[in-house]
């Protein structure tokens, strides 16, 4: 049975991807550096991989839950954040990378020009971002774009400045300073957070990507540290993902979508942001700022990072099967933690990919 929020999460496929795999003799050993030597434990292999804090409370779920019922097969999992986790998939040092930002045309040259083929990178799930605060007494904080923008940009500074008490009638705002706190690495949350910032935010000058240059606020490492700190700060407010704020108890702020609407957070609101859309065929979906009025306006799929080949074919095997199980049985554990599972002909489209493009070295 497919969950509601499955059904919610409606993405229209482009014409089907040719799956075909074409041999290739080209010995790549040389450029994979850890990926090239297998590395085994007492009971079976082990897979490493690092990136994106953004899923990482769902994969170490995942990796946990999938261990249990293999015990063959050991996964680690380092949340490094997006920025690390592709360098180290570059350098190959990691035998996957994660990232909630597609790779760039860049990254994408320079993985082709080291390896000679082109890279895997498939979605595991989806979340939202979300504007996390801490303000004691005050719940159900509702903050219009012009607000959020405000707060982000650094032209509204305090919890009592007209255009949040004017949102907020029944509130006690507070004369407290906003302490706004963003990320201090490379990271695919600031990625998806800004692209957002990029198409709601007419004043906005910092782009949008997994690092840019803030007009205000303090930096903080990964959505492990942005949570730590508003949880420290009384007045600051901060973007994390959707399952970072629910499981520290972090009250997180309603917001306006593009139709003007204030949207709270919630797994069912954010799946309407994919509603209708197309996936291409690299997977790589993006939607900075959605049209569907009911739609939570900041959300975002998660990809692995996969190599086309892996010298040790108990590696390549024991990817293929812990993307299986994934996605057709950690739904549950994705909807627990409050993430956005992946509409079934998509993960059917992806455990496909994964079982005939990733592939042992011959």
């Amino acid at each position: 049975m497919i969950s509601k929020t499955k059904r919610n999460f409606c993405i229209t496929l482009v014409s089907a991807l040719s799956l075909a795999v074409v041999a290739q003799n080209i010995d790549i050993s040389s450029n994979r550096a850890n990926i090239s030597t297998p590395v085994a434990n007492a009971q079976g292999i082990s897979l490493s991989g690092a990136g994106a804090s953004f899923p990482a409370p769902l994969y170490q779920r995942w990796f946990s839950e999938y261990n249990k019922q293999n015990p063959d097969t050991q996964i680690s999992y380092q949340s490094v954040g997006s920025g690390a986790g592709v360098n180290q998939y570059l350098e190959g040092t990691v035998d996957f990378g994660a990232s909630d930002a597609p790779l760039s045309d860049e990254e994408r040259q320079t993985f082709e020009q080291t390896y000679g083929q082109p890279p895997i990178q498939v979605p595991m799930v989806a979340g939202s971002v979300v504007f996390a605060y801490n303000l004691p007494g005050v719940e159900n904080l509702e903050l219009p774009r012009d607000v959020y923008c405000g707060i982000v940009n650094g032209d509204i500074s305090s919890w009592n400045d007209p255009a949040i008490t004017e949102a907020n009638p029944t509130a006690s705002l507070p004369d407290t300073p906003i302490s706004w706190i963003h990320r201090s690495d490379g990271s695919g949350t600031t990625f998806l957070f800004t692209n957002h910032i990029a198409a709601a935010c007419p004043n906005w000058q910092g782009g949008a990507d997994k690092t840019v240059e803030w007009p205000t606020g303090i930096g903080a490492k990964g959505n492990e540290g942005i949570s730590a700190q508003v949880l420290q700060t009384e007045g600051g407010i901060g973007y994390v993902e959707y399952a970072y704020a629910t499981e520290n108890g972090i009250s997180a702020a309603a917001i306006e979508n593009q139709s003007g609407n204030i949207i709270a957070p919630s797994p069912e609101a954010a799946s309407l942001v994919f509603e209708g859309e197309t996936i291409p065929e690299d997977f790589a979906l993006t939607v900075p700022d959605p049209a569907n009025p009911e739609a939570y306006p900041i959300a975002g799929l998660t990809w692995l990072l996969l190599y086309p080949e892996y010298d040790d074919p108990n590696k390549a095997e024991a990817i293929q099967g812990m993307i299986d199980w994934a996605l057709n049985s950690g739904d549950e554990y994705a909807e627990q933690l409050g993430y956005i599972s992946l509409p079934t002909d998509v993960e059917q489209r992806v455990v496909q990919t994964v079982q005939q493009e990733v592939v042992a070295n011959q």
